[in-house]
């Protein structure tokens, strides 16, 4: 049953609606590009202990993704309803791409 607060009774149920939701693969080009850049950037801060440049991060990473969704999607991103599923499916949807097997995911959803 799903829960009030968040629509979806799992994750495995989330993870399609999030698919969904990047259906242009466009946004999902920009959501790699940001998720990408914005761990770069965090190793870096990391590497180098500066804190700031993990505010970069975010905002890089979170930036590219939100204007994805307004400028090419037409959505809300997903991030506002649910944030941890969200950054758990944009790492993944990004390792999935990088590594080419976003496809049958894709066609799991409903897409392509």
């Amino acid at each position: 049953m799903a829960s009030r607060s968040t629509g979806f009774a799992s994750y495995g149920e989330f993870w399609p609606h999030y698919l969904r939701q990047h259906a242009n693969p466009m946004t999902r080009r920009v959501h790699a590009v940001g998720t990408v850049t914005g761990l770069l950037i965090a190793a870096f801060a990391l590497l180098f202990g500066d804190p700031a440049w993990l505010l970069l991060a975010l905002l890089v990473g979170y930036g590219l993704a939100w204007a994805s969704h307004l400028l090419v999607e037409g959505n809300r991103p997903a991030t506002f309803g649910h944030p941890l599923w969200s950054l758990a499916s944009d790492l993944r949807m990004a390792w999935l791409m990088l590594t080419g097997r976003l496809g049958p995911e894709l066609e799991r959803a409903g897409l392509r």
